[in-house]
């Protein structure tokens, strides 16, 4: 499922602070006055300063309407402290302003819609209020109530059984970003661009992305019904047997002379991965590979130190990546340190539409500084960052707090990679494939559109076929944009390879 993305030591440390000030009550004995948990926690982590004067008059809108259908009690004012613990986090830290009175509008909207039948209380209105608002910002901001949060550990403890998507929102169904190489999702044959319709014959829509990941989750070894869209095609069935998600990052191979590397998600396991394939296959081939080929294709991304560690092995020098959002504490550049991994050998990097974030920045900075071919479709455009923002006691934000940004200067947000070589491949009559700026609410992007037209492009079908790699419980057939990048190698140079397919460069 689902993996936040940006510095895994930030968000620990901030996780850590908070879930220390929210043991108060517990290690520091007896407290004089009626002051409740939430008033202490933060209390002690210094939110209970005023607002700006307009904020603070937009605040009181939302506090009135909220009491309005309450009963006034103690349960009340904790819960009014913690949606305005949440609001200033929302207001100063997402990646861009917001105006105050439109967030206010969405929370007292979120909170009228609450289902009356449920009898929601005090927490549920606030609940309520904070999806609405989270879900308003863009498809990868959320709030995460107390189950919700806890959850999202299990799948580092290995206690949880899954499908094996990377998965986002799009017109209220569980979009498939790119299903993860080796797991049951991948073997049942999903998709990148599917949408997940109904999961065991209920339907998905009307559910926040945690709610929706949560159903799909359950005990290994159980089956699940999904409804799927794909494309023009009528819905139908796929049953996948849940399973404990165990990836292995890198997998190597050679063929002939080149070396094939594939990344499925950029986990902690990438930079030891990386390290070991080069080891195997200088051992294998009894020397270094002519050629490299990196396949990012369907890498829905991960950890952004891994990405920097995977590009940094080729890279003798220059920026790979930065950061930017709107606090000091989101500002980060990073930049390569000498010593390519593999000498300067050609190489060729193979992406597509289900390559997304940090397999993007790894592309984008290999191709901006000339040390390889980018070869395949336009990638996602999922450029932006996330980071966890537990909340007092319990629950989190989970907001997007900064954009990545190329070694270009250009951000990967709603554009995506554009390949050196575009293999364009066999579709339906009208089908296109759907992209992070197709995404409702996706932040847009803040450059022009890629300029595709001055780049070269190849029909799949012109592409040798060649076998397959090797990937355990994946079909066994032919691929030939992996036979159009061996191609790519063994010319000799990208002139000579467009000439043999037809094709010049256009300057």
């Amino acid at each position: 499922m689902d993996n936040w993305r940006g510095s895994p030591h930030k968000i620990l440390l901030v996780i850590s602070l908070l879930m220390g000030l929210a043991m108060l009550p517990t290690i520091s004995g007896c407290v004089q006055g009626p002051t409740s948990t939430i008033n202490r926690v933060i209390q002690a982590v210094g939110d209970l300063q005023p607002f700006p004067k307009a904020t603070e008059k937009e605040y009181n809108r939302f506090a009135i309407a909220f009491q309005n259908r309450t009963i006034s009690h103690e349960e009340t004012d904790d819960q009014l402290k913690y949606f305005r613990f949440a609001f200033k986090r929302i207001r100063t830290s997402y990646v861009r302003r917001v105006d105050d009175a439109k967030l206010i509008d969405v929370a007292i909207k979120g909170m009228r819609q609450a289902d009356p039948k449920l009898k929601v209380g005090p927490r549920g209105l606030v609940e309520a209020a904070l999806d609405a608002i989270t879900k308003s910002l863009d498809p990868h901001s959320g709030f995460m109530n107390a189950q919700e949060f806890n959850e999202s550990f299990v799948h580092t403890k290995g206690e949880f059984g899954g499908l094996g998507i990377e998965v986002t929102m799009q017109d209220g169904f569980v979009k498939v970003v790119a299903p993860i190489e080796d797991t049951p999702a991948a073997r049942a044959g999903m998709q990148s661009g599917d949408l997940i319709v109904e999961v065991d014959g209920k339907p998905i829509k009307g559910l926040s992305l945690a709610q929706a990941v949560r159903r799909m989750r359950g005990r290994p070894g159980v089956a699940i019904d999904l409804l799927v869209r794909r494309g023009g095609q009528p819905d139908f069935n796929i049953q996948i047997i849940r399973a404990i998600i165990k990836v292995r990052a890198v997998r190597w191979q050679t063929i002939d002379r080149f070396a094939y590397i594939r990344v499925s998600r950029f986990s902690e396991r990438v930079q030891t991965g990386i390290a070991q394939a080069f080891s195997d296959i200088r051992k294998d081939l009894g020397g270094a590979p002519l050629g490299v080929i990196l396949d990012l294709r369907n890498n829905p991304g991960g950890l952004l130190d891994q990405s920097v560690v995977l590009a940094d092995a080729f890279l003798d020098d220059g920026e790979i990546v930065s950061v930017r959002g709107r606090t000091v504490s989101n500002q980060r550049s990073f930049s390569a340190t000498n010593g390519d991994l593999a000498a300067g050998t050609p190489m060729i990097i193979l992406v597509n539409g289900g390559s997304a974030s940090a397999s993007e920045i790894v592309a984008s900075a290999l191709k901006h500084h000339n040390r390889a071919t980018v070869m395949g479709t336009q990638t996602f455009g999922k450029g932006s960052v996330q980071t966890i923002i537990p909340m007092p006691r319990e629950g989190a934000l989970r907001l997007t707090t900064a954009l990545y940004y190329g070694a270009d200067g250009h951000t990967i947000q709603a554009r995506g990679v554009l390949p050196d070589i575009l293999i364009e491949p066999q579709k339906a009559l009208g089908s296109r494939d759907r992209r992070e700026s197709d995404l409702p609410g996706a932040i847009p992007a803040e450059s022009d559109e890629l300029q595709k037209s001055a780049t070269p492009k190849i029909r799949i079908e012109n592409c040798p076929a060649a076998d397959a790699p090797r990937r355990t419980g994946r079909d066994q057939g032919k691929d030939r944009i992996l036979g159009c990048a061996l191609a790519y190698l063994s010319a000799g140079s990208e002139e000579k390879f467009l000439a043999a397919h037809g094709v010049q460069r256009q300057m």
